[in-house]
């Protein structure tokens, strides 16, 4: 999973992408300091992981990671290559999604590019880039699909298709907030375009505010995601560069100090997962103990192809116990069996979040 982190100028976004990813990348308090995008991989936390690991006292224990890659500023006209936008929006549609960062705290020492703090103008600055992006996309693809439609008429369903979406854009809405069967979301997502892409809004807030209720902007950014039907997250990214330089003791002595519960990268992967509609299941054993991600409502064989092709080739079936039943059993698959805990599930099982499978199959 790869996931752009994207905002104007001096919103947070480099800030963030260092505390959430340990990579030093640059920061600086003036435009553009972000040219070729950095990239960062992090482990997806799971303490089903750790707790499996001293079951099993295994050797290794594998993490499902993120990859978060920090996109440079946008500014407007970067669909027409303001601010070496051209290069910005191709980097863009390299990701899975998007995550937005929002300015939501006021710092007279901290430059605006807009000289003033709306976060729902700065998001629609953001989108309406995209959306110029996206209509040169659609307009390209109706005048190609207008000269094949001469020798295939049966392209006139998708002409039209392309049409009510590029008349939406027209409105300044993204295409993500459109209502589309599930045929018509096939074609568009095949059209990669970049308002259609999921997205998380971060909503980066001061250090003060951070476990306030309070904050009028985060409130804005709240309301307008929940009509894209998007996520939105409130983070500090200050907060988040401070606990980067903590041990994991330290960290969680620091989040009870600010009555904070979970840190911002936890909050930000949990709505990456709910985003993408992804799961995590789980193998165990003394050589390793792992997560691996999947959509939710994979089958076994296709969950079993995550490990290696032949597991969903050869798929006979899938043994398998809840993470909570198998800890109600001490960790004990014997005692698991013994309960009639452990099911035998065959090709159109659907894997559940949590589930701890050991595959059977044979080539």
């Amino acid at each position: 999973m790869k996931l752009g982190i994207v905002g104007l100028p001096n919103v947070g976004k480099s800030t963030l992408f260092n505390a959430i990813t340990k990579a030093g990348a640059e920061a600086a308090n003036y435009p553009f300091c972000t040219i070729e995008p950095n990239v960062g991989v992090v482990t997806v936390p799971d303490k089903r992981l750790e707790v499996l690991t001293d079951i099993y006292k295994a050797k290794k224990t594998i993490y499902t990671t993120i990859e978060f890659c920090d996109i440079a500023g946008l500014v407007k006209g970067a669909s027409k290559g303001e601010g070496l936008g051209n290069k910005f929006l191709g980097h863009i549609r390299e990701v899975s999604a998007i995550v937005h960062v929002v300015r939501c705290f006021e710092n007279d020492n901290i430059v605006h590019v807009n000289g003033h703090i709306d976060p729902l103008d700065d998001i629609d600055t953001i989108n309406t880039e995209l959306i110029f992006a996206d209509l040169e996309v659609l307009e390209r693809a109706i005048v190609k699909l207008n000269k094949n439609m001469k020798a295939d008429k049966t392209l006139g369903k998708q002409v039209a298709l392309l049409e009510r979406v590029k008349a939406w854009l027209e409105t300044g809405k993204c295409a993500r907030a459109m209502e589309l069967e599930d045929e018509e979301k096939e074609i568009i997502s095949s059209m990669d375009l970049l308002t259609y892409k999921p997205v998380i809004y971060v909503a980066n807030v001061s250090e003060d505010e951070v476990a306030s209720e309070d904050n009028e902007y985060v409130a804005k950014v709240s309301e307008f995601a929940a009509t894209e039907g998007a996520g939105c997250v409130k983070i500090c990214a200050e907060i988040e560069a401070e606990m980067a330089a903590l041990e994991d003791d330290e960290r969680e002595m620091f989040l009870e100090d600010l009555g904070i519960e979970e840190s911002g990268l936890d909050k930000l992967i949990k709505a990456s997962y709910a985003l993408l509609n992804l799961i995590s299941y789980l193998t165990a054993g003394e050589p390793e103990v792992r997560a691996w991600t999947i959509t939710r409502g994979t089958k076994a064989p296709q969950a079993a192809g995550k490990i290696h092709t032949d597991f969903e080739k050869g798929f006979i079936r899938a043994e398998t116990i809840a993470y909570d039943r198998l800890i109600e059993c001490g960790g004990s698959l014997g005692k698991a069996r013994e309960q009639g805990l452990i099911r035998s599930e065959g090709k159109d099982y659907v894997v559940q979040d949590g589930d701890v499978i050991h595959f059977l199959f044979n080539v």
